[in-house]
C-alpha cells in the first residue's frame, strides 16, 4: 500500500470531548485518567480534577489527550503566566502552583528510589531558585509560514514539529525572552528568511549570544540586518553554516568569550555557545557549593570526577583538596576544561579523555589510582557501566548529581545493594521550573 493511501486509511481521532476524573499524575506531570479500561494521559490536567479533554493520540496501546475545559479545579491549579502555555512545548507545568510542582518532583525521585528498594536516610530540602527568566541556554526553532506570511520563532508546539506562535517567552532570560516577536520580525525581513531553521541562545554572566544557523549563503543585506538588530539590542551575533563550533562572528567585530563564575569557589569558566552548560546559573552555583559541602573535602583528599565536562565541579573541588582527576567522554570538552584550569591558575586538576561507557575504561591507568571521594554527574543514561570499577576503589563518599531520577534510582540500587554503600541523603534541585524535568543530588557513604 502506498504511503498516500495509508494516510487516507489512518483512523481519525474522536472529535467529541470526553469527561473524566484525573486520578494521578504521570512522571511528566500529565493527568492520568481511565476511559473504556484504557489509561489516558491528559496534558494540562491535575490530580483530583474533573475535565473535558480531546484526544491528541489514540492507538491500541497509547491514549493521549489535552484538557479543553476544567469542570472541577484542583486547589493546586494557577493561571499560567505565559499566554502561549497551552500550545508551547517549552513548559508543561505552568498551570500548577510552584509548591505543588516541587512536591511532584520530590515524590517522583522518592518513588523511583523506593521502586528499586532504596531509601535515603535524609530527604534534603529542595534547592529552589528563580521561577521565570532562569533559562540561560536554549535552542529556538525558526520557520517561515507561507500561509501566515510570517516568521515564527520559539519552542515547538507540544507533541508537534510546528513552532509556537508567541511574542515572548517567560522562562528564557529577559534579554531574549522579552524580544521573541522582534527577533521573528527581523528574520521576516531577510531575503533568505526561509534558510534559517534555528537560533542557539547562550547567556553568560555579562553578555547574551545569538547564533543564527543558516542553510544558504546570506547576502550582505541580510548580514547587515542581523548585525544592526543585535547591535540595537546589545546582543552578540554569530552565524553558523556548518558544525556547531564553526562560528562566524558577525557583531561586534571583537568579543570576549562567554563565561560564568562560581564566586564561592573563585572559579571562572569560559565556554562556547554550543557547549553544554547548566541552563540555570543560580541553581548551578548553589549545586556546586552543596556538592562540595556534601563531599566534606579536606586538603589531603584526592577526588575522582566522572563525566566532568568543562570542569564545572572539578575546578571548584580543586580549590578545596589535594588533587582532582577529571574524566570526560568528549575530547573537545576535555581540552576546554584544561584551558579553564589554566585560566584559573589551577594546577592540581588532571583532565582525561575516556569513553565511560566502554569496557576499555576498566583497563585505564587512572582507574587503578587511589581516590578518597568521587563526584558523578552523568547524562540521562546514568552511570551503570562505570559502577563495577568503583567496587575496588572503596572510596568513603560518592556524590551523584542526576538529571533523570529513573537512572539514578537504578544506579543507587547497585551502589547500595551490591557495592555496600548507604544512601545518606537525597533531594531535588529545581533546575527547570514549570517542566517535568527533575534534577537531583544523592550522597552515598560507606
Amino acid at each position: 500500500m502506498s504511503k498516500k493511501r495509508a494516510r487516507r486509511r489512518k483512523k481519525r481521532l474522536p472529535e467529541d470531548l470526553v469527561e473524566v476524573e484525573i486520578t494521578a499524575l504521570s512522571s511528566e506531570g500529565r493527568g492520568i485518567a481511565h476511559v473504556d479500561e484504557r489509561t489516558v494521559f491528559v496534558d494540562q490536567a491535575l490530580t483530583g480534577e474533573r475535565v473535558c479533554f480531546k484526544y491528541t493520540r489514540l492507538t491500541k496501546s497509547i491514549a493521549e489527550g489535552c484538557a479543553i475545559e476544567v469542570l472541577e479545579a484542583s486547589g493546586s491549579r494557577v493561571e499560567p503566566k505565559c499566554p502561549a502555555f497551552k500550545m508551547c512545548g517549552g513548559c508543561s507545568l505552568q498551570h500548577m502552583s510552584s509548591s505543588a510542582q516541587i512536591e511532584l518532583k520530590q515524590d517522583m525521585l522518592l518513588d523511583q528510589l523506593k521502586h528499586h528498594g532504596v531509601r535515603p536516610d535524609e530527604v534534603l530540602e529542595p534547592l529552589l531558585g528563580p521561577e521565570y527568566g532562569y533559562r540561560h541556554k536554549a535552542r529556538l526553532g525558526v520557520r517561515y509560514v507561507h500561509k501566515k506570511e510570517k516568521v515564527l520563532v520559539g519552542f515547538r508546539e507540544r507533541h508537534s514539529s510546528f513552532i509556537t506562535e508567541t511574542e515572548r517567552c517567560e522562562v528564557l532570560h529577559p534579554s531574549v525572552g522579552e524580544i521573541i516577536g522582534e527577533i521573528a520580525e527581523c528574520i521576516s525581513q531577510l531575503e533568505q528568511k526561509r534558510s534559517i531553521p534555528q537560533i542557539e541562545v547562550a547567556v553568560g554572566d555579562d553578555q547574551t549570544v545569538l547564533v543564527f544557523r543558516h542553510l544558504e549563503i546570506l547576502p550582505e543585506s541580510d548580514r547587515k540586518q542581523l548585525s544592526d538588530f543585535c547591535q540595537s539590542h546589545s546582543l552578540v551575533c554569530y552565524l553558523q553554516a556548518g558544525k556547531p563550533d564553526a562560528l562566524e562572528l558577525l557583531y561586534p567585530a571583537q568579543v570576549a568569550p562567554l563565561f560564568y563564575e562560581l564566586p564561592e569557589e573563585e572559579v571562572k569558566i569560559e565556554f562556547q555557545p554550543s557547549d553544554f552548560t547548566q541552563v540555570n546559573p543560580e541553581i548551578n552555583r548553589r549545586m556546586v557549593s552543596n556538592a562540595i559541602d556534601y563531599l566534606a573535602l579536606s586538603e589531603e583528599d584526592t577526588v575522582l570526577d566522572l563525566f566532568s565536562g568543562l570542569g564545572n565541579f572539578s575546578l571548584a573541588m580543586a580549590r578545596r583538596c589535594s588533587k582532582v582527576t577529571a574524566v570526560e567522554g568528549s575530547l573537545a570538552m576535555v581540552k576546554k576544561a584544561r584551558d579553564n584550569a589554566l585560566l584559573n591558575n589551577i594546577d592540581n586538576a588532571e583532565f582525561i579523555y575516556a569513553d565511560l561507557y566502554s569496557d576499555e575504561v576498566l583497563r585505564s591507568p587512572w582507574i587503578k589510582q587511589k581516590f578518597d571521594k568521587i563526584l558523578l554527574d552523568p547524562p540521562r543514561s546514568g552511570a551503570a557501566e562505570i559502577l563495577p570499577a568503583l567496587k575496588k576503589m572503596k572510596v568513603k563518599k560518592i556524590v551523584y548529581v542526576s538529571c533523570h531520577p529513573a537512572t539514578l534510582a537504578r544506579d543507587a540500587e547497585v551502589l547500595v545493594n551490591t557495592l555496600g554503600y548507604r544512601l545518606s541523603r537525597a533531594g531535588i534541585m529545581d533546575m527547570f521550573p514549570h517542566t517535568g524535568h527533575v534534577e537531583s543530588i544523592a550522597v552515598f557513604e560507606i
